[in-house]
């Protein structure tokens, strides 16, 4: 209301029901306009009420129709209540005079924007009583209620809303209007209650003593808050309605006297918000600190862990180091990967809190940056990687290191079984005292010892290529392998030294001998080899072998089968072999001579060579089985590899298929927010639930890797590959879901309403053009241009400059909603909160500790006192804060 237009009339002075002055249209009868109890209330209220302020010029009215005529105490009250100087009044006191001093005052009131009609000069001079009321009715409309607005309301309804609002709680009272809602008194003693409840105790008062209740509040309100009694408890509950502008005009003492510490509450509600915003935020970077610490102390103790690629010695400690290596995946990393996840979420949602309450953005402490958690991650499933295949690869080479370490002790415990007495025999020298059949035997002898000598070169070079591909592999016993190794190989040089001096030595005496019995001799010259044959198909058949592919085994199957379409060459060897054997009786039969002793050019004899062709055929069946139980194992493994592939093809598309759909969750605009966040959640639960399916993969994994399996043809999924998605996955869809929360968030702390974020987002998405969720500034600028921003250079210069603040080149739907949100809602201020706090502070440019402990909760209390720098300017007493740079400190860089 700007100004008061007054219509005051000798004979309709007072105010009908509805709030209007009655005019001199109205038949009223001129007596009956102002009801005799009416009057006598406005006398005593309004008396009381222009004393209030005399007092203050050292003086006061007795009858307020008579002590205002001369115009003097009506120029001073004025003056009083306006603060302002009036022209000089005349100083005579004939009736000109007074009549002049009126009008100086009617003239001040109608420069206040009231006008005055048909009250004029003569009629206050002479003591009209309904004019003069009227006057002072006018005067405390527009300098006590005028300025009373409470939502934008009118003075009246303005005041009656407040005494609503402050009644509201109480029992018993129901404001309504300003005449009979107030005859029992409880509403004045619910008002005085509300704001100082010390000086009343508003239970024991009772309804049906209306004027103990009245009296109570006039002595309180007299005493304790400085309001004189305005009114008499006994006409006010004897009037069936009591006078409106009498209660008005005494209610709204109350207003004026509480109005202060009204603006000390708004005050420090305010306060109390800005600094609830700070300590949730302080708490959030304290929480972020905390787990980017254990996080990165986590990757740091772990990395060198996988890093530590020292070989264990034996197969089963390098097993353990692959189970160890699996609960690692299985139990130790997933929940590092939620905390991972969760940083980022909540490093993003402080960064909104912050951008919402136009606080400074975050800055973690140097090293602890999600970019530099992102890398640390990084660099930690690079060596993890790295890590397991390092395993994989020992655990074949530890594989490989036993069978040929095996090998070796087969074939060099076959050998030195083979060598065993060679070198005394080589020795003798039996041939001195020989005859000449046997200086023959012995030569032939000799001959056939060489041929199998030759025949063992082969097992010894086989015997040193083994021992050397252990060294060139690391085998942790290669010591004892080189030193068996050297010994058969300085034995070997031996037995040829030997061989080679003992025939040089029958050689000499080879010309005094003659005769040799040629069949032994044949005997023993296709015996030897046949032997070595049988020797080296032992050996064969029983032959460690390693596969790892059902191709493989049937490679080794088919070399068995072409050993065993040998055999009946073999056995026609062995048949011509026995022949020569039968030969020698026959002869020996059919000429008389009598064999004494074994073959004298061999050590083999027909039982030796049926014993061994014995042995061949037993092995034989047995290598047919090896060889079946190996192409079951195979069969298995590639069942396995297969029941792999199988949940590998199906698992792998679907986790690249949720990936998308969460995709255009986010950027298809369907539904509210929360409709958009209900469906999310609903994503996420189903990706929950999905985990079975991937710990049954894990066990899949788990026994080809058991089994040795380490390649699978039937799939392009790994389980590093599946891992890898699935981690993906969970982090997308917690990052989906925090964008949806920080658009709530900021829908709700900014009042968007969800139309516009729909416009928001219908809008980004046009201008997405690439569909990744971001725009370059060319695209920007179309949206901008299309949502009706004029741009010049300079201006999108410096709104690129808030959306893409590191100069990435693009601008991100939460950069964009976060610039239109700014545009279109307002946030508090460092202006706003020192305004606050300087009515807390009476006005002053420091406040107290005493004052905020008294204006403000404990907690937020203290939070300032422990933040607040010492106020040392001027005459400030000990103890004065500064508040006016803590405000600023709210909104600007620092530790706040």
């Amino acid at each position: 209301m700007t100004a008061i237009e007054t219509h005051v009339q000798y004979s309709s002075y007072m105010m009908t029901t509805t709030g209007e002055y009655m005019t001199q249209e109205d038949d009223w009868d001129r007596d009956l306009l102002l009801d005799p109890a009416w009057e006598k209330q406005q006398r005593k209220t309004f008396t009381a009420w222009c004393n209030s302020h005399l007092r203050k010029a050292g003086t006061q009215i007795e009858n307020i129709e008579e002590d205002f005529r001369n115009g003097l105490k009506l120029m001073l009250l004025l003056e009083v209540i306006s603060g302002e100087r009036l022209p000089k009044p005349d100083k005579g006191k004939m009736r000109f005079h007074k009549i002049a001093n009126v009008n100086k005052a009617l003239d001040f009131i109608s420069s206040k924007g009231v006008k005055l009609i048909s009250i004029g000069a003569e009629e206050i001079v002479d003591g009209n009583v309904k004019m003069t009321l009227g006057m002072i009715w006018t005067i405390i409309l527009r300098f006590a209620i005028q300025d009373i607005s409470v939502e934008e309301t009118s003075a009246k309804e303005g005041l009656l809303l407040w005494c609503q609002r402050k009644t509201a709680p109480y029992r018993n009272v129901n404001v309504q209007n300003f005449h009979i809602s107030w005859k029992d008194g409880l509403a004045l003693c619910a008002l005085i209650h509300r704001h100082r409840p010390d000086l009343i105790d508003y239970s024991k008062l009772r309804k049906d003593d209306p004027v103990g209740n009245l009296n109570t509040a006039f002595e309180v309100a007299e005493k304790y808050l400085d309001i004189p009694k305005m009114l008499d408890a006994d006409d006010i509950v004897n009037t069936p309605k009591p006078d409106e502008k009498a209660i008005m005009t005494y209610v709204s003492c109350f207003y004026h006297a509480f109005a202060g510490a009204e603006q000390a509450e708004t005050a420090a509600n305010r306060i109390c918000k800005v600094l609830a915003v700070n300590q949730e935020n302080e708490k959030l970077m304290e929480e972020y600190e905390k787990l980017a610490s254990e996080l990165l102390e986590w990757i740091r103790r772990t990395i060198p862990w996988l890093e530590n690629r020292v070989a264990e010695q034996t197969m089963h400690a390098m097993q353990q180091k692959l189970e160890d290596f699996r609960d690692y995946r299985r139990v130790h990393k997933p929940p590092k990967v939620q905390e991972k996840c969760q940083l980022e979420i909540n490093f993003n949602t402080l960064q909104t809190k912050l951008r919402l309450s136009n606080r400074p953005a975050f800055m973690p402490s140097e090293g602890k940056m999600v970019s530099d958690i992102a890398n640390a991650w990084k660099g930690l499933e690079q060596v993890e990687k790295g890590y397991e295949e390092w395993l994989l690869t020992e655990i074949r080479r530890l594989e490989r290191l036993d069978h040929l370490a095996e090998k070796f002790k087969q074939k060099s415990t076959l050998h030195e079984s083979w060598t065993t007495g060679k070198e005394e025999l080589l020795s003798q020298k039996d041939y001195e005292s020989a005859s000449l059949m046997e200086i023959r035997a012995l030569m032939r002898k000799h001959e056939a010892f060489e041929s199998d000598l030759a025949a063992h070169q082969d097992r010894v070079e086989q015997i040193a290529a083994i021992a050397q591909e252990l060294n060139e592999l690391d085998y942790y016993d290669a010591a004892t392998i080189n030193a068996r190794c050297q010994g058969i190989c300085d034995q070997w040089d031996n037995l040829g030294t030997l061989t080679q001096k003992r025939r040089e030595s029958l050689e000499r005496v080879e010309k005094l001998w003659e005769t040799i019995d040629q069949l032994y001799l044949e005997f023993a010259k296709r015996a030897a080899p046949f032997n070595n044959w049988m020797d080296g198909a032992m050996e064969d058949l029983q032959d460690m072998f390693i596969v790892h592919s059902i191709e493989e085994i049937q490679s080794l199957i088919t070399a068995h089968d072409q050993f065993k379409a040998t055999i009946p060459e073999a056995d026609k060897e062995r048949m011509a072999i026995m022949g020569i054997h039968n030969e020698i009786l026959k002869i020996a039969q059919t000429y008389g001579i009598k064999v004494v002793g074994e073959n004298p050019y061999t050590v083999l004899s027909p039982q030796d060579i049926s014993n061994k062709w014995e042995a061949v055929k037993q092995l034989v069946p047995m290598r047919d089985q090896m060889l079946q139980e190996e192409v079951a194992r195979q069969q298995s493994n590639e069942r396995l590899r297969r029941q792999f592939a199988a949940q590998a093809n199906i698992i792998g598309p679907w986790i690249q298929i949720k990936m998308e759909e969460i995709s255009h969750v986010s950027i298809d605009i369907v539904g509210s927010l929360e409709e958009q966040m209900s469906n999310l959640k609903t994503y996420e639960q189903n990706i929950i639930n999905y985990k079975s399916n991937i710990d049954t993969l894990e066990g899949d994994h788990q026994l080809s890797q058991e089994s040795l399996i380490f390649d699978n043809k039937h799939t392009n999924y790994t389980m590093e590959h599946v891992r890898v998605g699935w981690e993906q996955l969970l982090t997308t869809i917690a990052r989906t879901i925090n964008e949806v929360e920080n658009q709530i968030l900021t829908r709700d702390a900014k009042g968007i309403s969800q139309e516009q974020l729909n416009e928001f987002r219908a809008s980004f998405n046009h201008f997405d053009r690439k569909r990744n969720g971001m725009m370059d500034p060319d695209d920007f600028r179309a949206c901008l241009i299309s949502m009706g921003y004029d741009l010049g250079e300079v201006e999108f210069a410096r709104i690129m400059t808030l959306v893409d603040p590191n100069n990435t080149g693009v601008v991100t739907f939460q950069a964009f909603i976060d610039f239109m949100t700014r545009e279109t809602a307002e946030t508090d201020t460092a202006e706003q909160v020192t305004a606050s706090f300087k009515i807390l502070a009476s006005d002053k440019a420091y406040i107290t500790v005493e004052e905020l402990r008294r204006e403000l909760p404990p907690e937020q209390a203290e939070y300032c006192i422990s933040r607040m720098t010492k106020y040392n300017v001027g005459d400030a007493p000990p103890g004065a804060l500064d508040y006016i740079s803590f405000s600023s400190a709210l909104y600007g860089e620092s530790d706040l």
